[in-house]
């Protein structure tokens, strides 16, 4: 922690389309379950459903839950693991993001955490970007029509024009 109370960690990115963990029941002290939906981009109600990256699962990621901006600031959605606590003390939480480094450097992105991952280091935040790449779950995304994610397993698109390949607008936006 430095004196802003900011702490240092890795940001890298991913889409892989699945049911995001903190949407699971009781995952966090929460009035209401993260939101998932089917193939087609429907909400389900059913908070139970089986992810969509497993066989016979339809539970998937809803693409609204793609980066955005609103009044200058970005905001979206990760994956995250965080030194010292537990996924029960995360999900669902909202961390401001400081960027240090590239060409974004100094901006900030407000994100929800609405995922983990068991690859994922110490302050390690996911984020999740259509066109990220699919990581270790590569089926989820061919069920929802959006497969391509410029033909990587890790890393995704390497340029803003494989944007395109997507099927539907909102992820094209967000990538």
């Amino acid at each position: 922690t430095d004196n802003t109370g900011f702490q240092p960690g890795k940001t890298t990115r991913y889409w892989d389309c699945c049911k995001p963990s903190c949407a699971w029941p009781n995952k966090a002290p929460l009035s209401s379950d993260l939101r998932t939906c089917d193939a087609d981009n429907n909400p389900i109600v059913d908070q139970n459903a089986q992810s969509g990256c497993e066989d016979g699962g339809v539970a998937h990621t809803c693409f609204d839950q793609t980066p955005f901006v609103a009044d200058g600031q970005a905001y979206g959605f990760a994956a995250v693991a965080i030194s010292g606590q537990f996924e029960s003390d995360w999900c669902c939480a909202c961390y401001e993001l400081r960027f240090t480094s590239t060409s974004i450097a100094g901006e900030t992105m407000i994100v929800q955490a609405t995922n983990t991952g068991g690859d994922l280091g110490h302050n390690h935040f996911d984020l999740g970007i259509p066109g990220g790449g699919l990581g270790i779950f590569t089926t989820g995304c061919e069920k929802m029509g959006e497969g391509q994610q410029g033909d990587r397993t890790f890393g995704g698109v390497s340029r803003q024009s494989e944007c395109a390949l997507m099927n539907d607008p909102m992820m094209q936006d967000g990538c």
